[in-house]
C-alpha cells in the first residue's frame, strides 16, 4: 500500500542501476527515504531522481565496497544523520567477467578482492550501521545468488560464503532484534546481466525454469519489500531463492 514505509529509512548499496535501482523504486514508491551507495555517481543521481518521481526521498553517497575506510565512512555518515535505519540492502557486488567464468588461475589478489566486495563488505557495513539498525529493530538483506547452490565459479563461491555469513549474522545481530536474510535471485533481466550473458546461454538457463517467463528486477525488489513489511516480520535466518524454480542453479556455467 502507498505510504507503507513512510518515515522509514532504507540503505541500498549498488543503488545506481539494476537490482539496486529496483529496490530503491519499490521502497520509495511506498514512502521510504532511500540512502543510495555506489561508486557510479551519475547512476545514483538518476536513481535519486526516479525515487523522488515516485514519491520517495533519497540521498547519495559514494562508497567502494572493497575499501574498508569507505565502508566505515558511509556507516558514520548514516548513523550521524539518521537516528534509525529500518532496512540495509547489501546489494552491491561483483558478478561479471572473471569472477563468473571459473576459479583457476585467479591468484590471491583477485580472490581477496572478490571476497572483499561480495562477502566481507556486507558484514562490515552491517557492523558500521548496527546502532541505527538496532534502534529500528531493522532488517538486513544480503544479495546471494542461485549460483551459491552450485558454486562452480568464484562468483558462486563468494555467494555460498555469503549464505554462511547470513546465518551467522542472523544469530549475532539477533541480540539487537535485527533480522538478517538473503535473497538468491535466479536469471534476472538487468542491463548488466543481458550484457554479460551470451544469448544462447541466456535461453539455455531460462529454459531450466519451471516458470518460463523472464525474471525481472521488480520480482526481487517485491520480495525485499515483503520481507521488510509487517507481514514478513517473522522471517529470519533464511536464504530465499527467487529463481522461477530453476532446475540447475549454476547461473552462467
Amino acid at each position: 500500500m502507498a505510504g507503507e514505509f513512510a518515515g522509514k529509512t532504507v540503505l541500498v548499496t549498488g543503488g545506481a542501476a539494476g537490482l539496486g535501482r529496483a529496490y530503491a523504486l519499490a521502497f520509495g514508491s511506498k514512502g521510504a527515504h532511500l540512502i543510495l551507495a555506489d561508486i557510479a555517481e551519475p547512476g545514483m543521481e538518476e536513481t535519486k531522481a526516479l525515487v523522488e518521481g515516485v514519491g520517495g526521498t533519497a540521498e547519495c553517497h559514494r562508497c567502494d565496497m572493497s575499501d574498508e575506510a569507505d565502508i566505515q565512512s558511509l556507516g558514520a555518515a548514516v548513523c550521524g544523520a539518521h537516528d534509525r535505519l529500518d532496512v540495509l540492502i547489501n546489494n552491491a557486488g561483483l558478478h561479471m567477467g572473471e569472477i563468473a567464468r571459473g576459479f583457476f588461475g585467479l591468484g590471491q589478489a583477485k580472490w581477496q578482492h572478490f571476497f572483499a566486495v561480495n562477502t566481507i563488505g556486507p558484514l562490515l557495513l552491517a557492523e558500521a550501521v548496527r546502532p541505527a539498525l538496532a534502534r529500528a529493530n531493522g532488517l538486513i538483506i544480503n544479495k546471494s545468488s542461485m549460483a551459491s547452490y552450485n558454486p562452480a565459479s568464484a562468483y558462486g563461491i563468494t555467494k555460498a560464503s555469503l549464505n554462511v555469513f547470513t546465518h551467522a549474522m542472523a544469530v549475532q545481530f539477533g541480540a539487537d532484534e535485527v533480522r538478517c536474510v538473503a535473497i538468491a535471485p535466479g536469471l534476472i533481466e538487468t542491463p548488466a546481466a543481458k550484457t554479460g550473458v551470451a544469448d544462447d546461454n541466456w535461453e539455455r538457463l531460462k529454459a531450466m525454469q519451471a516458470v518460463k517467463r523472464q525474471g525481472t528486477a521488480e520480482d526481487i525488489a517485491n520480495l525485499g519489500v515483503f520481507l521488510a513489511s509487517d507481514e514478513g516480520g517473522f522471517i529470519n535466518n533464511q536464504v530465499i531463492l527467487c529463481d522461477g524454480g530453476n532446475q540447475m542453479r549454476g547461473f552462467r556455467m
